[in-house]
């Protein structure tokens, strides 16, 4: 009897280390055989109208997000939230045609808080006008931004590693 319970504690580990190996398997054939939902292997785009008018509605400011994006770019996140001290955040994640990412993030708290909260790291890096509207280049750690202080009324920051140049884009979009 002792022999077959140490003969016996040997196999369960043998089996142990089978089965996984074979549950391995099985999640690396699973993971390259089932498409992603959009069939491009990688992001998943999401609606975001139905947020974007509830969160005008909500906000406390004039929310601004676009009526369409441009050809080839995607949604990938949408959130509106208010907080505990009586600001609201609206965010809009974006895939650009290029492959890069934009976001859209609006708040009533202060500018710099709001600016430093989505580029950390920011340093001013210039001007630009954009449909008439004057955005100030922000570049910061990871991030570049293009961003609009509206005082009381909210602070607009177009943020991602887009360039400057797909980041003007989104800011033409804007309603």
């Amino acid at each position: 009897m002792a022999g077959n319970s140490s003969k016996r504690g040997r196999q369960t580990v043998r089996d142990m280390v089978l089965s996984m190996a074979a549950v391995g398997v099985v999640v690396v054939v699973a993971y390259f055989s089932i498409p992603s939902a959009d069939g491009k292997g990688g992001v998943h785009a999401v609606p975001y109208q139905v947020e974007l008018a509830s969160a005008k509605r909500a906000a406390p400011y004039p929310l601004l997000g676009p009526d369409r994006l441009p050809d080839g770019w995607q949604a990938t996140s949408v959130s509106y939230s208010p907080n505990d001290r009586g600001h609201a955040a609206w965010h809009l994640g974006i895939n650009t045609a290029s492959g890069q990412y934009a976001a859209i993030e609006q708040s009533n708290g202060k500018s710099a808080d709001v600016v430093e909260q989505n580029v950390p790291g920011a340093q001013p890096d210039g001007t630009v006008t954009v449909a008439g509207q004057e955005w100030q280049r922000v570049q910061g750690d990871r991030y570049r931004a293009l961003v609009r202080p509206a005082g009381d009324t909210g602070t607009t920051v177009l943020t991602g590693t887009a360039s400057y140049e797909e980041l003007a884009q989104l800011a033409e979009t804007l309603h």
